[in-house]
């Protein structure tokens, strides 16, 4: 029966754990949110500067790769400056 009640203790303190740190993320996504508006205030463009905090999470190679075949698909489809479409 011990074994039991340490058990429930243990599942509910990882449940307020949980729940602590889901109110401490919803903080911060409204804290961000703030950021973003005050930017687009200011004038800047949030999807660039969203796209912006997405590439500078990825490491160098994987920017680098990612660019390339970004590209290989522009070049594909004739959207890159200088690239003449022979359709």
């Amino acid at each position: 029966m011990a074994e039991e009640s340490v058990a429930q203790d243990q599942l509910r303190a990882f449940i307020e754990r949980i729940e602590r740190m889901e109110e401490e993320k919803a903080a911060i996504a409204a804290d961000i949110k703030e950021i973003y508006a005050e930017a687009k205030g200011n004038g800047f463009d949030t999807k660039v500067i969203r796209e912006i905090v997405r590439i500078r999470k990825q490491d160098a190679s994987e920017r680098q790769e990612h660019e390339a075949i970004l590209e290989l698909y522009l070049s594909a489809l004739g959207m890159v400056a200088g690239v003449a479409n022979d359709d």
